[in-house]
């Protein structure tokens, strides 16, 4: 819906009529609520027949209006909820890639103090082997 709102000439949102007043004969009234619009009707001038028909044509514009709008907003709320549940796989997959990487870590981390203490161990008994054969 590309069309721009013209107070005074109609344009293609209001159809031929314009929004607060139409052809001689009918006449709007300001009401409390701005919801509703009151049409007087002036018999003598106008044609009652040509306004009911513009009126209809108005409400079956707005009626097409409001399904345009409803079935975008299921659309969007579509698509909102797939991107929920794509979101909620993905946090899935994170959480599990982070659970296995702790496990690796933790799993590499021993094995590096096993080699650290088997080292250790190694050079104290060369060193202990040294030092018994040097001392006779």
């Amino acid at each position: 819906m590309a069309s721009t709102s013209n107070r005074t000439g109609g344009g293609s949102f209001y159809g031929d009529a314009a929004p607060y007043r139409s052809r001689q004969g009918l006449s709007t009234r300001p009401v409390a609520s701005s919801d509703e619009i009151q049409l007087r009707i002036d018999p003598m001038h106008a044609d009652l027949d040509d306004e009911i028909t513009g009126l209809r044509s108005q409400v079956k514009q707005l009626r097409n209006v409001a399904q345009e709008i409803g079935s975008e907003a299921k659309f969007q709320k579509d698509f909102l909820d797939q991107l929920q549940m794509t979101m909620i796989k993905a946090q899935a997959g994170v959480k599990n890639n982070i659970r296995k990487l702790n496990k690796s870590i933790i799993k590499h981390g021993s094995n590096h103090i096993v080699h650290v203490v088997l080292f250790a161990l190694l050079c104290f008994f060369v060193v202990y082997t040294w030092s018994k054969l040097s001392g006779r």
